[in-house]
């Protein structure tokens, strides 16, 4: 892993249709801001094309500030399509029910999003299930419309694939109630709970049941292959250390170092076959949690807004001074001056 290169995660460049939806409908143009980010038509058109998430996030925060609508987050979820997911969300719209299709953008996540923090998830049970979107805390402007955008996205996906409007019988938030509260108003039935343990919503199952009028079984099988052949290729595309890697992000959060017992649990293999393939690899897990966390702390520092005291929170480090002692030793210098140098006049971080 190289520490200029690795990132906190990527998005396909289908997310920005969404948003470009959502500026038109504020009476916006999109192409503006799309180009001064870099998305003309031809790397829209890009097959696989995909921008990083701190890109995204100033993306999404420059729209906000254009249009002058703290909610953007949620005008993008209604815009959202499930072709803006790529072979994922085509398939999703294919599914025979809602519960098929959120079952399907969920597992297929990979295929159009991966990031550092973890993957969303969908559980079910006897009354429903729950669509869980994983914690992208600490919260502020850059990153609450990632949330909103989702969870809404869900929503309006769903709403497309029945031909009626769904509400959530509850929708969880992480963050407080923010100054536009009332614009979640209509996607759940109970009142948003907000400053929740997690970012998710609940279905009914009779919402679950719900057919897809134009589910074609054939097309759907077909669908579903592909997409399960693409998940493949990725996973084996990418080494054991980089899938520890991957893994060890969301793990370090709160001042706790994950060890090796618990990512062989996470693999579903054995601590003493993590140990031998590791090896194999000419690795270990020590210096893979070291790299990591060396390469995640130069990728909060260049590339978000976040504070030294919120790195030292998701890295786990045990105070702000521990983590400062840390980064001067791998940069060479402190965070603070690491990030101005950085950040020059004229120089994107994001590229």
């Amino acid at each position: 892993m190289n520490a200029r290169t690795v990132r906190l995660g990527a998005v396909s460049v289908g997310f920005l249709q969404a948003l470009a939806a959502a500026l038109v409908e504020h009476n916006r143009s999109p192409t503006p801001l799309l180009e001064q980010f870099g998305f003309d038509t031809t790397r829209l058109g890009q097959a696989g094309a995909t921008l990083s998430i701190a890109r995204y996030m100033r993306l999404g925060h420059a729209a906000i500030q254009l249009s002058g609508i703290p909610a953007f987050g949620l005008t993008m979820g209604r815009c959202a399509r499930f072709a803006h997911a790529g072979l994922a969300g085509v398939t999703a719209a294919q599914a025979p029910n809602v519960r098929e299709a959120a079952r399907t953008l969920i597992r297929f996540e990979p295929l159009y999003g991966v990031n550092y923090r973890g993957q969303s998830s969908f559980q079910e049970d006897a009354g429903g299930a729950w669509l869980n979107f994983y914690s992208i805390s600490p919260y502020n402007d850059f990153n609450r419309f990632v949330v909103d955008s989702v969870l809404s996205g869900w929503l309006g996906q769903l709403s497309l694939l029945t031909g009626e409007p769904l509400r959530a019988e509850q929708l969880q938030i992480e963050f407080p109630a923010p100054g536009y509260a009332q614009a979640y108003e209509g996607l759940s039935e109970a009142p948003v709970q907000f400053g929740s343990q997690a970012n998710r919503l609940r279905l009914s199952l009779r919402t679950l049941a719900l057919r897809n009028p134009d589910h074609c079984p054939s097309t759907w099988q077909q669908l579903l292959a592909l997409c399960e052949e693409a998940l493949v290729r990725q996973t084996r595309s990418r080494s054991l250390t980089e899938r520890i890697a991957g893994l060890l992000g969301p793990m370090l959060e709160g001042r706790r170092e994950p060890d090796l017992g618990q990512v062989a649990a996470r693999l579903k293999m054995p601590p003493w076959t993590l140990r031998r393939k590791l090896a194999e690899e000419g690795s270990g897990f020590r210096a893979i949690l070291n790299q990591t966390r060396r390469d995640l702390a130069m990728a909060y520092i260049r590339d978000t807004e976040l504070s030294l005291g919120e790195i030292t929170y998701l890295l786990g480090f045990t105070s702000a001074e521990a983590f400062q002692r840390a980064f001067k030793r791998w940069a060479g210098q402190p965070p603070g001056v690491y990030r101005k140098n950085w950040r020059q006049p004229g120089e994107d971080p994001n590229c």
